[in-house]
C-alpha cells in the first residue's frame, strides 16, 4: 500500500468517526448547528471513499485501453468533491438563512460535550488537512490536495459552529447563522479554485510556464537548430510533454537519435515527472557544403558512396562520386540505380549541376581467407621496405599482414612518416607505394596502407 492510500484510508476513518460522534451529540443537545456539521462529516466520509478508490485507480500503471496511464481519475474525483463543496455550501445558507429570518426557530443547547466534540472536530480536521496537502504536493495527487481542501474548509466550519455555540451561550441566537453563511461563502471560493484547476487538467490546459520552460531546455541541447512545438498536459502525477525540434538533414539517424537521447535527459532534469515524447524535422541550415548535401541524398537513398569531388568549372558546378552497388547486380539496374541519384542531385543542387556517377562494386560484407604462408609474407615484407625507400615521405614498414582469398591477396602494412606532412603528401605517398607493390606482385587483389607519425 502507498503513501497514498493509507492517508486516504486514515481520512476515511475520521470522517466515520467525526461523523458518528457529531450525530450523537446533536440528537442529544437538539443542536441544528451540531447535527449540520454531522452531515457535513457524512458528506466529507463519502468523498474520502471516493478519494480512495481514485488514488488507487490513478496509480495503475497504462494498459491497452488507457495508453496515457488512469491518472485523471483523481481529476474526475476532484470534480465529484468540488459538487459537493457546492451542495454543502447551499445547504448551509439555506439553513442559516432560514434561522435568521425566524422561518425555522430552534433552540440550541450549549452544552459541555457540544463544545468538546466541536473542539476535537477542529483538532482532527487540522492535522488531516495539514497530512493530506503534504502528501498531495509531494504526489502530485489532485484527489488528494481536493480533500485537504475539503478539510480545511471544514475545520473553518467548525470554527464558525463553535463560535456560534459560544454566541447562543451569551444570549445571541443569531450567532451561529450569521458565523454559518460566512463559512459557506469561503467554502463557496476554495470550490471555483479547486473546480477551475481541476476543469484545467480535465480540458487538457498546459500548465503555466510548462511550455516555456521546455522549450528553453531544448534551445540549449547541442544539435537543435529550432523549437517547433510544444505541448504539456498534465495526467495525475506524471506531465505529457510533446517535443518538435528541428535538426540539421545532414546528420546521420545515430546523431539524431543521441540529440534525442541527450534533450529527453535535460527536459528529465528540470521536470522529473515528465514523459517526454520528442519529434525531430529536419532543417537545411546555410552552412551546409555541397558535398554534405551529396551525402545526404545518397544516405536518404540508402547508396553507398564515397570519392565525392566538387568542382568549380567557370561558375559551374561540377560533382563526381563513385557509387558503390551489389558487384552481382545487371549493368542497367546499375545504371538505373546511378540515373536516380544524379536526378536527385539536380534537384537538390539546380538543373545546371553536372554530375558523373563511377560505379563499381561493393565490397562483399565478409570475404573469407586465411594468413598466406611465412614465406610469402616475407617477400612481400622486403619488396616493401625496398620500394617505401625509394619514396622520401616514407620511413619504416612494418606491421606487413598478407591474407589469401578467393578474389586474391590483400596485403596490410604500416609505415612511418614525418609528423609535420599534410595528410594530402601522406596519402599520395601511401598510395604510389600501394601501386608499385601492385605492379610487382599481379596476384594482389587490394593494398592497405596506413601511415602513423614518426616518433
Amino acid at each position: 500500500m502507498n503513501v497514498k492510500e493509507r492517508v486516504a484510508l486514515g481520512s476515511i476513518a475520521a470522517s466515520a468517526g467525526l461523523a458518528a460522534a457529531k450525530a450523537i451529540v446533536g440528537l442529544l443537545t437538539g443542536s441544528l448547528a451540531i447535527l449540520s456539521e454531522a452531515g457535513h462529516s457524512l458528506i466529507d466520509l463519502s468523498a474520502t471513499v471516493l478519494t480512495y478508490f481514485a488514488v488507487r485507480l490513478s496509480g495503475k500503471p497504462a494498459d491497452k485501453e488507457h495508453q496515457y496511464g488512469h491518472g485523471k481519475v483523481e481529476s474526475v474525483t476532484a470534480l465529484a468533491e468540488t459538487a459537493l463543496l457546492f451542495l454543502l455550501s447551499a445547504i448551509v445558507i439555506w439553513e442559516a438563512a432560514q434561522r435568521l429570518i425566524g422561518a425555522q426557530a430552534h433552540a440550541v443547547e450549549a452544552t459541555v460535550a457540544a463544545f468538546a466534540i466541536i473542539a476535537c472536530s477542529i483538532v482532527v480536521d487540522f492535522f488531516r488537512a495539514r497530512t493530506l496537502r503534504r502528501v498531495a504536493a509531494a504526489t502530485s495527487s489532485e484527489a488528494l490536495e481536493a480533500d485537504a481542501l475539503h478539510f480545511g474548509s471544514d475545520m473553518w466550519s467548525s470554527v464558525a459552529v463553535l463560535v456560534g455555540l459560544c454566541g447562543v451561550a451569551l444570549g445571541y441566537s443569531w450567532a451561529d447563522a450569521t458565523a454559518a453563511i460566512v463559512v459557506a461563502v469561503f467554502i463557496c471560493i476554495a470550490g471555483w479554485r479547486l473546480g477551475r484547476r481541476t476543469l484545467d487538467t480535465l480540458t487538457d490546459a498546459a500548465p503555466a510556464g510548462v511550455s516555456e520552460r521546455v522549450a528553453a531546455i531544448a534551445r540549449q541541447v547541442p544539435g537543435v537548430v529550432s523549437v517547433e512545438r510544444v505541448r504539456a498536459r498534465p495526467a495525475g502525477a506524471v506531465l505529457f510533454v510533446d517535443l518538435a525540434v528541428g535538426v540539421s538533414r545532414t546528420l546521420p539517424l545515430d546523431r539524431v537519435s543521441a540529440i534525442m537521447e541527450r534533450l529527453t535527459r535535460a527536459v528529465r532534469a528540470e521536470l522529473p515527472s515528465a514523459e517526454v515524447t520528442i519529434t525531430t524535422e529536419p532543417r537545411a541550415l546555410d552552412d551546409e557544403t555541397v558535398r554534405e548535401r551529396v551525402m545526404m541524398i545518397a544516405r536518404n537513398r540508402g547508396l553507398a558512396i564515397h570519392h565525392v569531388a566538387v568542382q568549380a568549372i567557370e561558375g559551374r558546378l561540377a560533382v563526381s562520386v563513385d557509387l558503390e552497388v551489389e558487384g552481382a547486380m545487371a549493368l542497367n539496374a546499375a545504371h538505373e540505380v546511378a540515373s536516380g541519384l544524379e536526378e536527385a542531385m539536380r534537384e537538390e543542387l539546380g538543373p545546371d549541376v553536372e554530375v558523373e556517377t563511377h560505379i563499381e562494386p561493393l565490397p562483399a560484407d565478409v570475404l573469407p581467407g586465411r594468413d598466406a604462408p611465412a614465406a610469402r609474407i616475407a617477400e612481400v615484407r622486403a619488396a616493401l621496405a625496398t620500394l617505401a625507400a625509394e619514396i622520401a615521405e616514407l620511413g619504416e614498414v612494418h606491421d606487413v599482414r598478407v591474407r589469401e582469398t578467393q578474389d586474391g591477396e590483400i596485403v596490410n602494412f604500416h609505415c612511418r612518416v614525418d609528423p609535420a606532412l599534410s595528410v594530402g603528401a601522406v596519402h599520395d605517398a601511401v598510395d604510389a607505394l600501394e601501386r608499385r607493390l601492385r605492379r610487382r606482385f599481379p596476384l594482389i587483389q587490394r593494398v592497405i596502407g596506413h601511415a602513423e607519425p614518426r616518433q
